[in-house]
């Protein structure tokens, strides 16, 4: 390398991580996986600190999905918002997707600085599916964010009415782990 370094492997280097972007973002699993498997690395994060799991999940791409988190994707990995992959899958409301992450050991109560969980963007927007499958899978209904409202108090403020039905039922514990509502 020269005292000015090697521009060409740089250049090469920056259009593999374009390609994997772009890859992550259509969806296109086996260009993805290629890209990957030639030394991409699977958390590298774009200027706005989307990662490629985070695009691709958002996206609702499954099989890309799969192939970041078996190359060893950090489902926890959050942008440059403090968003967590499954934050953003649980205010798009892609419950098969939200499965997917919190199955490759993403946190059902991960947040970012200020404090919103996946639970909480899932009663903000009015996602009852996702509700379900959080709490199933031992999301907190309790926690506060870092202004101190919990879900009930975000979904309220959002007039999310189908969840904040959901979130003013009580909650059993079920027998693994998980919550059942009461009838």
């Amino acid at each position: 390398m020269s005292a000015l370094g090697d521009r060409s492997v740089d250049d090469e280097a920056l259009g593999l991580v374009r390609a994997a972007f772009s890859h992550a973002r259509a969806g296109e699993a086996a260009e993805l996986a290629s890209l990957l498997d030639r030394g991409v690395p699977p958390d590298v994060c774009n200027e706005k600190g989307d990662s490629l799991l985070m695009l691709a999940s958002y996206n609702g791409h499954v099989e890309a999905t799969r192939v970041l988190l078996e190359r060893g994707a950090d489902p926890e990995l959050a942008n440059g918002r403090g968003q967590t992959p499954l934050a953003g899958v649980a205010f798009k409301g892609d419950e098969s997707m939200a499965a997917l992450l919190l199955d490759s050991r993403a946190a059902v109560d991960g947040c970012g600085p200020d404090g919103k969980t996946p639970l909480m963007f899932a009663a903000m927007f009015d996602r009852v599916e996702i509700i379900e499958l959080l709490l199933c899978r031992g999301a907190d209904p309790e926690r506060a964010d870092a202004s101190g409202a919990g879900a009930l108090a975000l979904a309220r403020g959002m007039g999310a009415s189908r969840a904040l039905a959901r979130l003013e039922r009580p909650a059993l514990p079920a027998a693994r782990g998980g919550v059942i509502s009461s009838p």
